[in-house]
């Protein structure tokens, strides 16, 4: 079992930056990979980025590359801060952290609770 706590949430006006964190807890064998999603209301779950064990990582839609990016925490395996630059109105969501036990893209089972995001125009 892993447990995650997300913080760092908050409202900020557009063009301002927030770092979220993430920190995981439990089994660190089940740690391949950790990832980032947001969720605005109303819209689907969408991948925001990943690290995998190795430090490899990844920032998915194009509407938050260049501005958003993932790493660890001192390269620790548990500890995992997303920094969000140059924020929109559009980046408004919840955002949780997830661990991916596995290699397969999709096997996200270990979820936060989330912190909102909230960017004022």
């Amino acid at each position: 079992q892993v447990q995650l706590v997300e913080s760092g949430g908050g409202l900020v006006q557009a063009g301002g930056s927030l770092t979220l964190s993430c920190a995981a807890s439990g089994r660190s064998s089940e740690i391949y990979a950790m990832g980032w999603f947001r969720q605005a209301p109303g819209k689907d779950r969408e991948f925001v980025g990943s690290i995998s064990r190795s430090g490899g990582s990844t920032i998915s839609p194009d509407s938050v590359k260049g501005r958003f990016f993932i790493y660890r925490d001192n390269g620790l395996l548990r500890t995992v801060r997303l920094q969000m630059n140059r924020l929109k109105p559009e980046d408004t969501a919840k955002y949780y952290c997830a661990v991916r036990s596995g290699p397969a893209p999709s096997s996200y089972d270990y979820w936060g609770q989330g912190t909102q995001v909230t960017v004022s125009s």
